[in-house]
């Protein structure tokens, strides 16, 4: 069993009526319901829960944690930001989505500012650009979304391990949309699709990608509070 912890800001669903009739439940629990299964459990945390809801021993019971986040990148106490930089360098894998690019997590993790060019919505198509990538398997050639915010290059991020998706906007622009990144023992993967305001999670694709990309995440290792590395048993991949 793969122990999935999906974290939202759940800032915007309550705020904005446009997004709750996207996602009344929260993308949370969106995601939840897509990811809930025999081989995967799923819990969720929000910002407004007593330590964000990213408690030591959330943390600890957690194999791949999944961030989406956008407004509210500072409400994060920069103590519980250093907690999932810390759970990943001992193993536990982070997907990263949309906005959360300038999550502190991600950029304590990245070293960098991780800034990127972005305007308002426009028709997106996806393109695999490595196949063989456990993440893309059962994707497409490409992909396309009606609507998404447009995220273009350059994108400061360090190098990454493998470009697994590209975005093409209709605008002419162009973005590393999906790439994954080793730090120490833990996996990461930065997916750029899903805005708030589109039904973008709702994508049968996108669904997959996130799916594939936590049996991909899934720590290999873990290392115990004395910093020593065990196994960790989980199931092999089915996808």
């Amino acid at each position: 069993m793969i122990k999935v912890t999906v974290w939202n800001e759940f800032v915007h669903e309550r705020e904005m009526e446009n997004v709750r009739a996207v996602y009344p439940d929260g993308i949370h629990n969106c995601i939840k319901d897509f990811l809930q299964s025999d081989e995967i459990e799923v819990r969720t945390a929000t910002l407004d829960m007593p330590e964000s809801g990213l408690t030591e021993e959330v943390i600890a019971d957690t194999d791949v944690m999944i961030w989406w986040g956008h407004c509210a990148h500072d409400k994060v106490p920069d103590e519980i930001a250093l907690r999932v930089k810390d759970a990943v360098l001992k193993g536990m894998g982070l997907i990263v989505l949309h906005s959360g690019h300038h999550s502190k997590p991600f950029k304590l993790l990245m070293g960098t500012s991780c800034d990127l060019q972005w305007r308002e919505g426009d028709r997106e198509r996806i393109w695999c650009t490595c196949p063989n990538h456990p993440i893309a398997q059962g994707i497409p050639e490409s992909f396309e979304l009606a609507a998404e915010e447009m995220y273009g290059e350059y994108f400061t991020i360090p190098k990454p391990d493998d470009v697994v998706f590209t975005g093409w906007f209709a605008g002419g622009e162009v973005f590393r949309s999906g790439c994954t990144f080793t730090r120490d023992l833990g996996r990461i993967f930065y997916f750029q699709p899903g805005h708030e305001e589109y039904p973008t999670f709702k994508n049968e694709y996108v669904r997959r990608i996130i799916k594939n990309a936590v049996y991909w995440a899934k720590p290999v290792t873990r290392k115990n509070k004395l910093g020593s590395p065990h196994a960790v048993d989980v199931p092999e991949a089915r996808i």
